[in-house]
């Protein structure tokens, strides 16, 4: 199949793209849990799946997530400095990664699909 594209045969957390038997590119399937205000603005239901390039950080979910959900842009950060919005919280392998840098390389648990990133809508009041 010279000059043609074909898809390996891999998991679908490793997708990847060949052509003429040389890597083209690398992209991981991360699941992304959210709130349900999110997935109703997003008009999803469930876990929604979102193909990350490598490196596989929070910033580059973030950008998958506003690409396959344009509706989330500006939500869950602010659409000029990409900070994170204060009421929205990111979870990591049960632990909160809002103060960690978004370049930062989430764990294996994330990229192989064993756990999701989770989007938390945090609560305030007294």
């Amino acid at each position: 199949m010279k000059g043609k594209w074909k898809s390996a045969n891999s998991p679908i957390n490793h997708l990847v793209a060949r052509r003429n038997d040389s890597v083209r590119y690398h992209k991981f399937m991360i699941r992304v849990v959210l709130p349900f205000h999110l997935k109703n603005l997003a008009r999803v239901d469930g876990e929604v799946v979102v193909a990350v390039p490598a490196p596989v950080t929070a910033a580059a979910v973030l950008d998958a997530l506003e690409t396959k959900c344009p509706a989330l842009r500006g939500t869950i950060r602010d659409h000029g400095t990409l900070k994170r919005r204060p009421f929205v919280r990111y979870f990591v392998c049960k632990e909160d990664w809002s103060l960690e840098p978004t370049d930062k390389l989430l764990p294996e648990e994330i990229t192989s699909g064993k756990e999701p990133f989770l989007v938390v809508g945090a609560m305030a009041g007294g």
